[in-house]
């Protein structure tokens, strides 16, 4: 039978970081409340989440990309929140954060999550920043957590072997 891996387990230990976007911070503060409710219910400390504000949302890969390379965390989570106007900034702000957050995670090696709301309305916003489990911010870190143990489960070469 096929090894399964699960990104089960426990995360007492994981260092984690949030990029918050302060753009907005009516709804990215309650943003980061749900991530560090949900890294805390997980077991992880207080203490072992670090906060990286960034002024906007269009500096959220940035930041990620810097934190994943020399903040020493196991996972790093953007938050942020854009909501639609009147013109096509939020089309190429919202693809130019999700495109950054893929390659900062893919160049990285450090499990990156998308917590960036992208919204019509102050109304849709607000409702996805609640409280609880249904806050984007507690999903995003969730996910943060569950690809940080899912890594832990592959053995780099070398480790763990016995020399000869």
């Amino acid at each position: 039978m096929a090894e399964t891996l699960t990104g089960a387990g426990e995360a007492r230990d994981f260092r984690v970081g949030l990029v918050v976007s302060t753009y907005h911070d009516f709804v990215t503060d309650r943003l980061r409340g749900g991530a560090v409710e949900a890294l805390t219910v997980a077991g992880v400390s207080e203490t072992a989440v670090v906060v990286a504000p960034v002024p906007g949302a269009f500096e959220i890969p940035q930041a990620a990309r810097r934190l994943a390379a020399f903040g020493d965390v196991d996972a790093v989570v953007g938050l942020g929140c854009l909501i639609r106007g009147e013109t096509p900034h939020f089309e190429y702000i919202a693809a130019a954060v999700a495109d950054g957050l893929t390659r900062a995670a893919l160049d990285s090696g450090v499990p990156i999550t998308f917590g960036v709301l992208t919204t019509n309305s102050v109304e849709e916003a607000l409702a996805r920043a609640g409280s609880g489990s249904s806050n984007k911010g507690w999903e995003a870190a969730e996910a943060a957590l569950a690809m940080a143990r899912l890594f832990r489960q592959f053995t780099p070469p070398g480790v763990g072997e016995t020399p000869q």
